[in-house]
């Protein structure tokens, strides 16, 4: 409940800027070194959820500073809807809605073919169907009426990607749920260095999207299992196009329906949107990977869509008991090792992991915390561990800790 409230406050905040201006609202990053445009407004998803989570990713990058325009409502006039695209390095689609004015579209076109970076985000792959140059800039698309006539269903098989032709409706998905991502591109810079599988969060894993693909790449997959109502392929959920000098990085990942957003706070949807649109804006990525990405069967969430404090994470282990999720214990450990240099920095570490065992936490996190300081823990721990072996409730991993610290064990 508390990571819920703390979500929910800060999206608050952020979404409040939507109050500033109907079309565009200026971001108060003015030091990042590029800009970025998210456009919204419309979809058939909860893009007053999305946006403002996609700008804080942005930002948080210390890559970005971000605007936002928004289109009137739908069905509403849209021929003042015409914002400059040049001003920014990447634009941001969360839209799927009424067609632009044929002058926006142009610009557009313009944009990403002059050299403009572009993020195509889940749902905005359903936009715009009859909109040709559109769809040759995401590369592939679904919904939206979208059938064999739009261009071929794109798979991986057998180590290579797979182009079906056959007939048949763009776009699909089952039931949401976890799964795995696995990546197909290990040199591509947006995906250098990830773990060859990871779990990804709670989504929709969409399936069989069709389109031109044209320069098409495609950087990760996942499996649509028939046992959750999918086409038992591998489907692309990561992708990059090029358009003209344009580059376009394309994530299928990231559905926002209510709060709180379960695939938008997974580390991988994060890191890997933070990376696609570096690369997307500059054609480099120097972003380094985090110490808490998902592996091939551990989940990560940043439920603040950041690298959570070591006091946010205690405050959400304050009431761990067993039974509940263990993704807190996870991103303390996490904490820990990316902290752990032997020196003052790892110092500074044990000192809140001891303030806390002196608390009223949580008595099974500070097992847990015992347990870690057994592997990590120094001598200044010892006098609180002393203080634990006093009491029933921590004696036992308390001795562990000391023993393991000390190198004296006791039979």
């Amino acid at each position: 409940m508390k990571k819920n409230i703390l979500s929910f406050i800060i999206l608050t905040a952020v979404f409040g800027l939507f109050l500033i201006a109907p079309s565009c609202t200026k971001s108060p990053v003015s030091k990042a070194p590029n800009r970025a445009l998210i456009i919204t407004g419309q979809n058939n998803h909860n893009w007053k959820g999305s946006t403002p989570v996609l700008k804080q990713i942005l930002e948080n990058s210390g890559l970005f500073s971000v605007d936002i325009a928004q289109t009137p409502a739908t069905g509403k006039d849209m021929s003042k809807f015409k914002p400059d695209f040049t001003k920014y390095q990447v634009v941001v689609l969360d839209y799927n809605g009424d067609s632009w004015p044929e002058e926006t579209k142009k610009g557009f076109e313009a944009y990403v073919s002059g050299g403009g970076g572009v993020v195509v985000y889940h749902a905005a792959d359903n936009s715009f169907p009859d909109w040709k140059e559109y769809n040759k800039i995401i590369g592939l698309g679904g919904w939206g009426d979208r059938n064999e006539k739009d261009g071929p269903y794109v798979r991986w098989r057998n180590d290579s990607i797979v182009r079906d032709t056959y007939a048949g409706r763009a776009g699909s998905h089952g039931p949401q749920h976890a799964f795995q991502v696995t990546i197909r591109d290990t040199t591509h810079p947006i995906t250098k260095g990830l773990p060859k599988i990871w779990m990804h969060s709670q989504d929709e894993l969409y399936s069989e999207l069709r389109g031109p693909a044209e320069n098409l790449t495609i950087l990760a997959t996942a499996f649509a299992d028939t046992a959750k109502k999918g086409t038992g392929q591998h489907e692309p959920m990561l992708m990059t196009v090029t358009y003209g000098k344009g580059r376009i990085f394309h994530t299928a990942l990231g559905h926002a329906g209510d709060a709180p957003y379960e695939a938008m706070e997974c580390v991988g949807f994060i890191v890997t949107t933070q990376r696609g649109a570096e690369w997307a804006a500059t054609g480099v990525v120097t972003q380094e990977i985090p110490e808490v990405f998902p592996t091939f069967n551990v989940l990560s969430k940043w439920p603040l869509f950041r690298t959570l404090t070591l006091p946010e994470i205690l405050s959400n282990l304050k009431d761990y008991k067993p039974g509940d999720t263990r993704y807190n214990l996870q991103d303390l450990t996490n904490y820990i090792r990316a902290n752990y240099d032997g020196g003052e920095k790892y110092a500074k570490v044990e000192k809140s992991l001891l303030e806390f065992l002196k608390g009223t936490g949580s008595v099974d996190t500070k097992n847990y915390i015992l347990k870690e300081l057994s592997v990590f823990g120094t001598d200044q721990a010892l006098p609180i561990l002393k203080e634990l072996l006093t009491k029933e409730e921590t004696a036992e991993m308390a001795r562990y800790a000391i023993e393991r610290i000390t190198g004296q064990f006791t039979n």
